[in-house]
């Protein structure tokens, strides 16, 4: 240690002057930092479900819904269509669609927007029509398009937090 009463724990023993006590709560010495208009501090902004409709965000969010369901529709076709290699890419699709609406709107919303769109229309497809036809091919084609994409949705939609870019933190990445 140095003999400097400014540094390290000789600053603690050093006596209190009044200029050091101005900034003390409970002197009648006025405080620095003290806030000049005299106005109470504002009500903090909501957050979550309570914060105030952003229009663009909604806009966002209906989009990525129908996107969902045309995703949906050429999905039930392609997987009926070629039936290893269709399923792949029509499970693919909405996997790439849930996650990117994660990613874009930097919320979980991002990503059950789309996958209500798309079960929503998976569902009209599978009810099917009078006369006894439906879009969907074989039923085991039928069942790993469901699972395959409601496993997306929920992966893409549970995941805790959005990956940061090593580019927005200025880190190299190695």
């Amino acid at each position: 240690m140095s003999g400097n009463p400014g540094k390290g724990r000789d600053r603690a023993r050093a006596p209190r002057t009044d200029a050091s006590r101005k900034d003390v709560p409970g002197t009648n010495a006025p405080r620095k930092n003290a806030s000049r208009t005299g106005a109470p501090p504002g009500a903090p902004g909501g957050a979550g479900f309570t914060a105030r409709p952003n229009p663009a965000r909604i806009a966002a969010y209906f989009g990525l819904a129908v996107l969902g369901a045309l995703v949906a529709l050429a999905g039930a076709l392609v997987q009926a269509a070629w039936f290893p290699g269709g399923l792949i890419i029509a499970l693919a699709a909405p996997a790439g669609l849930f996650y990117g609406g994660r990613i874009l709107t930097g919320t979980q919303i991002g990503a059950l927007a789309p996958a209500v769109g798309w079960f929503i229309t998976v569902f009209l497809l599978l009810s099917g029509r009078p006369e006894g036809d439906y879009v969907f091919g074989d039923e085991l084609g039928l069942v790993l398009f469901m699972l395959g994409g409601t496993a997306a949705a929920v992966m893409c939609a549970t995941t805790s937090k959005v990956p940061q870019s090593a580019i927005r933190n200025s880190r190299s990445g190695i």
